[in-house]
């Protein structure tokens, strides 16, 4: 992968590069940045800088093999480590080797994509999947190797706030004490959900969201007119993925937000109003059907959009990006209803929603909870 080839984070090219060229490689990097930022083609452009001793600032024009072989994603010394969980292709002890070309592809075709994205490439997206026990111990064999190629062995574990304690205690020995030569990349959205001791002891680089204009570009070089591309680039709020899944009418936010809409008339019509709590319980019933990555995705979406309506609020509209394309639901006619006194039980109550729904929490139960406190609190006065 081309470091030219990447999107923006001009700087922290230039210091990737410049820790090659200078001999001072840090053993344990931690990339930390928002989805769709470019966090894990940087670690892919970087493990080939590394390995194929590149030079000049690109991965091409030296060691035409290596390169070859890291632009297949099938370098002998390269190690992907990414959640997975049991399917009906393995069904236990899944491990990411058993996911090996179904990653390739996905790598290939959607390096900006999700975690989500990457769920439904391999049909686990009604699970929760996870970096594990196993995962480890894979891991320490592999790296206890010597080279294929003599020179570095390099592991990239995308996510990496998603190992488990036991994965985690285990990949803490290998960082603390590892073998020569070995480069580990660890990718984050939020590394506050990785334990302390690990971040500890990583070099941690931040990735910025890409700007607005840079995302324009890249749309309008794939053949997208420039007003809707500045459009959309706007919307993305510095997330390339989204940005693309917008253009194709793909991205989830579409499908959450029907949800959303319809949970936000429904909870303004059922203070005092028995049918209307109906069409709650009924509308809690069909989102607990979904998947529970689909779940937690959708409530990050409602923390979001709740966000936004304070903004707008408050008259903040060079900070606000959504868009509602629904008919009939305005987000300036929602805001009003967002403001001091109930934003912070708000967002607490989606908290507290999402924490239920990712320790397997009763769906049904969590968001029928949930619809009628935010019929409650929508009601709020403001100050």
């Amino acid at each position: 992968m081309l470091f030219g080839n990447i999107i923006g984070q001009e700087h922290i090219k230039k210091h990737l590069v410049y820790s090659v060229e200078s001999g001072r490689v840090p053993h344990a990097q931690l990339f930390v940045g928002p989805e769709g930022c470019g966090t894990l083609p940087m670690a892919v452009a970087y493990a080939q800088y590394v390995l194929c001793n590149n030079k000049g600032g690109e991965n091409s024009g030296q060691n035409e093999t290596c390169n070859a072989k890291c632009n297949t994603l099938s370098h002998p010394d390269v190690h992907f480590v990414y959640p997975v969980a049991n399917s009906d292709k393995v069904k236990s002890h899944a491990v990411s080797d058993d996911f090996i070309s179904d990653w390739r592809e996905f790598l290939t075709k959607q390096p900006y994509g999700n975690l989500f994205d990457w769920y439904r490439q391999v049909g686990i997206e009604k699970k929760q999947g996870q970096i594990g026990v196993d995962e480890a111990q894979n891991i320490s064999k592999k790296l206890a190797l010597k080279s294929y190629e003599g020179g570095y062995k390099v592991l990239v574990i995308w996510m990496a706030e998603k190992m488990n304690g036991s994965a985690a205690n285990k990949l803490l020995k290998l960082i603390e004490e590892p073998p020569n030569q070995t480069l580990l990349l660890l990718i984050a959205e939020n590394e506050e959900n990785i334990i302390n001791t690990i971040r500890s002891r990583c070099q941690v680089l931040h990735f910025d969201p890409i700007p607005q204009a840079l995302i324009s570009k890249e749309l309008e070089a794939r053949n997208i007119e420039k007003t809707l591309a500045e459009q959309l680039a706007h919307e993305a709020n510095g997330n390339l993925n989204k940005a693309l899944d917008l253009a194709q009418n793909d991205s989830e936010d579409l499908v959450f937000e029907k949800w959303f809409v319809h949970w936000v008339r429904s909870a303004f019509k059922a203070k005092g109003n028995k049918s209307a709590i109906h069409d709650l319980i009924l509308w809690s019933e069909e989102v607990a059907k979904n998947g529970r990555e689909t779940q937690k995705n959708f409530l990050k979406y409602c923390e979001g959009i709740i966000r936004q309506a304070l903004l707008t609020n408050y008259g903040a509209h060079e900070l606000v990006y959504a868009k509602m394309h629904t008919d009939g639901f305005d987000l300036a006619k929602f805001a009003p209803f967002i403001h001091e006194n109930n934003i912070l039980q708000l967002t607490k109550e989606l908290e507290t929603a999402h924490y239920h729904i990712e320790r397997n929490g009763n769906a049904k139960l969590v968001f029928t909870d949930l619809s009628i406190k935010l019929t409650r609190l929508l009601h709020v006065k403001a100050a």
